[in-house]
């Protein structure tokens, strides 16, 4: 780690500051007393790199410390020592301990001073690659992702060692990967929601055993793949306010969900109406009646930070009213039994269908004759030994929210008497056919005889 240090006059700020520039440089601007230290962090201008240098510059006095073995490559630093003792540095130098010639605020003269620059082991810098990081420096990951780790420190001598360690809800807690050098990489293929945590990159030292720790929170984001359920609340009255429930439960955090309806008209200039909106998995919306039309669209939407832009997670509800089927007109036999046949299987949503008798539409309750069956869309009625009574018009009645649709079917009840008198009837009249077919034929069959009879 190479230190850019300015030289500053007596009315130095003494906090100072220091800036983490785009070469990896770091500029510091302080003043350090005698015989004391300077220190400051300084912060990666990359939000996607967790860099961040921890400092110290100590000016040691010849007298308090013994010379050690000075690395080589010192760089051109320089000093001033001013006339209340501190120091102001100027130049390039380099972590570590060395000799400087340091000039002073007296003319023509020259002190030698010890330099320690330790940030050997602050200098310690983290990546995790692909993430997105959130304002208080949390990196979000989305599953299923491929997602790199890198930890890296500056040349130490003597080499440093390097790990990865992971601290998270589950039960895989501990070290990850362990190497020397000055680097140490780290992958995890398809991570997973149990992959979230905090990460710690730490640096080791050997020879002074001294060290750092960086951590880093990551979150792992999550959307389910199938598109969020568009439902109504079954069982409320249909002459009151509807409630339309909107879920998208399995992501992660909670999504944002919205109502809203769709304009379908020639006026292309009138935009969308919302309703409602909120982070939840689970969103309702209250209309009334005068809000509900036929081929109106209510749309749920679904925003998430995973999503991909132009990625449609979304539900439909296109009302429609009901439309009853069947047949219209039916006929029977008295003392028999028969089945009135309904089906509406249109409506959006579902419509309420019943059985109803007569101009005043008496709702026909299940009883000792008569029986109700739904099935699906079909609403069957049985009506058991029919009288003459029985006959009439009877309404296959269907009601949804957007309004009421009939069906009309007509039962026509006969007698038995007049049905065995036909069939007697067409027996009699069968039969008298029959016998003329076989005299013409036995006629037909002895006119040569007959002929020379006459003769």
């Amino acid at each position: 780690l190479q230190l850019i240090l300015c030289i500053l006059g007596e009315d130095t700020d003494p906090a100072g500051q220091c800036y983490f520039l785009p070469d990896r440089s770091v500029s510091v601007i302080g003043l350090i007393p005698q015989g004391g230290s300077y220190l400051c962090t300084a912060s990666s201008l990359d939000p996607s790199t967790q860099e961040r240098f921890g400092l110290r510059i100590v000016v040691v006095w010849k007298q308090e410390l013994p010379r050690p073995q000075s690395p080589s490559g010192w760089g051109d630093g320089g000093c001033v020592v001013l006339k209340d003792g501190s120091v102001s540095l100027h130049g390039s130098f380099l972590g570590g301990l060395g000799s400087y010639n340091c000039s002073t605020t007296s003319p023509n003269t020259i002190s030698k001073v010890w330099i320690q620059v330790l940030g050997l082991e602050e200098g310690l810098s983290t990546s995790i690659m692909p993430t997105v990081p959130l304002p208080n420096g949390t990196l979000v990951a989305y599953r299923g992702f491929n997602v790199s780790f890198n930890c890296s420190g500056p040349p130490s001598l003597p080499s440093q060692t390097l790990s990865w360690g992971f601290r998270g809800a589950g039960p895989g807690n501990g070290s990850l990967a362990t190497g020397s050098g000055t680097w140490l990489g780290l992958r995890i293929p398809d991570i997973q929601p149990s992959d979230q945590g905090d990460y710690w990159c730490q640096s080791q030292n050997g020879s002074s055993g001294q060290g750092s720790n960086r951590s880093t929170q990551l979150l792992v984001y999550y959307v389910p793949a199938q598109h969020p359920d568009c439902l109504w609340r079954s069982g409320q009255n249909l002459s009151e306010a509807q409630q339309f429930i909107c879920s998208w439960p399995g992501a992660y955090p909670a999504p944002s969900l919205r109502w809203v309806d769709i304009h379908q008209g020639p006026d292309t200039t009138e935009q969308d109406h919302m309703y409602v909106v909120a982070q939840t998995d689970s969103l309702v919306v209250t209309l009334n009646r005068s809000q509900l039309s036929e081929g109106q669209t209510l749309k749920c939407i679904a925003q998430h930070p995973v999503l991909q832009q132009g990625e449609d997670k979304s539900c439909l509800l296109h009302f429609k009213l009901p439309f009853p089927e069947g047949k219209p007109l039916v006929t029977a036999l008295e003392q028999s039994d028969v089945t009135l046949r309904c089906s509406e299987a249109r409506s959006v949503p579902p419509a309420s269908t019943t059985w109803r008798r007569g101009v005043e539409q008496e709702e026909i309750l299940p009883g000792s004759r008569y029986l109700v069956v739904q099935e699906g869309p079909e609403v069957r009625l049985t009506i058991h030994n029919l009288t003459k009574e029985d006959e009439g018009v009877y309404f296959c009645r269907s009601k949804n929210p957007l309004g009421v649709r009939e069906l009309e079917v007509y039962l026509t009840i006969k007698a038995q008497s007049a049905f065995t008198g036909a069939i007697v009837g067409v027996f009699i009249a069968a039969l008298i056919v029959g016998i003329g077919a076989i005299a013409a034929k036995l006629v037909y069959s002895s006119r040569d005889r007959i002929c020379l009879g006459t003769g």
